[in-house]
């Protein structure tokens, strides 16, 4: 077997994964941790809610410009450069930040970390999709989702314990310590994915590409996921408290749903691997268990109500992560699955703003039961509108 066959054909579940699913954790953690504990800042520094508002935008604004670039740039040149560089400007903005030491900067180093980020999740989302094959793509999504949500479950009782222990030059230190770790291992660890030929590509082709089922179906789905997480995410504890709980139950409730994604993801990629899971039944229903969990918290005058509804939540979009994934990776061809990765994940970003928006400005109008009742009916028509688009099964 010739070295170029070696370290380009998927077999399997492919090696180099585990690097893979570190980064992934790695940018989830990243974000939440200090994203988490920017309320410490407000109360001990004085810091404005616009301040704190800009804060959590600078990681997400510049994950959302950059992605496709870096998307494309991993095709162009291989995702295996794109991830170590990616996580070597993580590196090097988390430590720049602890050197300096001024809390003025907090603003730049978000952006700074987020550039980073976008470099290497879209392109450790290509490679996991140039790694595996059609049979295990699903499993391997899975895996690669479950450490993302692991990432986001762990961020904020992590930050909030070194904010508590050494502030803000600790967490960042962790940050930069972590990034090191896992450019290593990948460097270490991710075998070489040589950039396929590329036909030079028109903006019409492109837009063809990214208006096929293909790519709107996952994508559509995706958005509709990450929003009804975001809205489970801020909205749950607001509900539970409207109903009477203590911040460690709406805590609780928060903590399940990230159980839920860690548990079925997993298990859904590898249903799909096995042909018990269709992408269109895998989306749809996720959709609509995501839609009946809005749905039940709007009920919230009832407490015990908000246990499913946080379940529905967090099962519906772990349902949807890993199967959509797959299936982009599955349609895209290989010298473009860094673009589309990239391009995909901007549908995710506008769900995480856009889920919330939606929902506050309902209940701004209407009260909160509105805006949870106006999700629902959101993500249930985006299940209508996928399973209704799902082309037609192959005559046998």
């Amino acid at each position: 077997m010739t070295d170029r066959a070696r370290t380009e054909r998927p077999a399997g579940l492919g090696r180099g994964l585990a690097p893979l699913y570190a980064a992934g954790f790695l940018t989830a953690f990243g974000a939440h941790s200090v994203a988490a504990t920017l309320g410490i800042l407000a109360t001990d520094q004085g810091a404005s809610l616009l301040s704190v508002g800009v804060l959590l935008a600078a990681y997400d604004a510049a994950e959302v410009v950059l992605k496709p670039v870096f998307g494309t740039l991993a095709d162009r040149v291989g995702p295996r450069p794109v991830v170590l560089g990616g996580l070597a400007a993580f590196a090097v903005a988390s430590a720049a930040f602890v050197l300096l030491n001024d809390p003025a900067l907090l603003g730049p180093a978000r952006f700074a970390q987020g550039a980073a980020a976008a470099a290497f999740s879209p392109a450790a989302s290509a490679m996991v999709g140039r790694l595996t094959d059609r049979r295990h793509r699903g499993r391997a999504f899975g895996g690669y989702g479950a450490f993302k949500s692991l990432g986001y479950t762990a961020g904020p009782l992590a930050g909030g314990a070194l904010i508590v222990l050494g502030g803000l030059r600790l967490l960042f230190m962790v940050l930069a310590v972590l990034a090191v770790m896992v450019a290593a291992w990948a460097l270490l660890a991710v075998p070489t994915v040589r950039p396929l030929p590329r036909s030079r590509a028109t903006l019409a082709e492109l837009k063809r590409r990214l208006t096929q089922p293909g790519f709107l179906r996952p994508t559509l789905a995706l958005a509709g996921s990450t929003a009804a997480l975001a809205v489970g995410v801020g909205f749950l504890p607001l509900a539970g408290t409207h109903a009477g709980l203590s911040p460690v139950v709406t805590g609780a409730l928060v903590s399940l749903l990230g159980v839920c994604a860690i548990i079925v993801q997993p298990w859904a990629g590898r249903a799909r691997d096995r042909g018990r899971l269709r992408d269109t039944t895998g989306m749809a229903v996720g959709l609509a268990s995501a839609a009946a969990g809005a749905a039940l918290a709007a009920f919230s005058g009832f407490p015990l109500l908000l246990v499913p509804a946080t379940v529905g939540l967090g099962v519906g979009t772990a349902l949807i992560t890993p199967v959509g994934f797959a299936h982009l990776a599955d349609h895209t061809p290989a010298e473009h699955l860094g673009q589309t990765m990239g391009s995909a994940e901007i549908g995710r970003e506008f769900g995480d703003a856009g889920g919330p928006l939606l929902v506050g400005g309902i209940a701004a109008v209407g009260g909160l039961t509105a805006g949870f009742v106006g999700l629902a009916a959101l993500l249930l028509a985006g299940a209508t509108m996928i399973n209704r688009t799902a082309p037609a099964p192959p005559n046998r």
